[in-house]
């Protein structure tokens, strides 16, 4: 049986980590995915919107997803690795680079990214007043609606 193991945050779940995951699940049999902790997250900065257990549960309702395991700290992916006889590590190609090292373990592979997507991008489009939304290209406005 041939692992396939990636890491995220995996917040505000979208198509992106949809098609990531599609394609990483066609490099094997099992695709094992560690959704970053909540203080994980937090010693790198960052606020998630939904909890480490809600985005768990969404991240493991996807088709392509096998096992979800946390991710609680930067230097556990050797022995995860390891532990889950891991053939293939994939990240998305916004990490290139960073984790050639795990290479001596296993396959890495980086990924091209959904480009006209990103979970930063839905919270910053968010942040905005409702007019400066019409003017996204997600906008559902009376131009673009199409009558049946």
């Amino acid at each position: 049986m041939k692992t396939i193991i990636t890491y995220g945050t995996f917040d505000l779940f979208h198509y992106g980590h949809v098609r990531l995951f599609k394609r990483l699940k066609a490099l094997g049999d099992k695709l094992i995915v560690a959704v970053s902790t909540d203080e994980f997250n937090a010693k790198k900065g960052k606020a998630a919107f939904f909890s480490y257990l809600q985005r768990s549960e969404i991240v493991e309702a996807c088709q392509y997803v096998d096992m979800v395991i946390p991710e609680t700290r930067w230097d556990q992916k050797a022995k995860d690795i390891c532990r889950y006889d891991v053939s293939v590590f994939g990240m998305g190609d916004d990490w290139r680079g960073e984790f050639d090292e795990l290479g001596l373990l296993c396959e890495v592979v980086y990924l091209d990214r959904t480009g006209e997507i990103s979970s930063s991008e839905i919270k910053n489009s968010l942040a905005k007043k409702p007019a400066d939304r019409a003017n996204t290209n997600n906008a559902c406005t009376p131009n673009n609606k199409t009558n049946k």
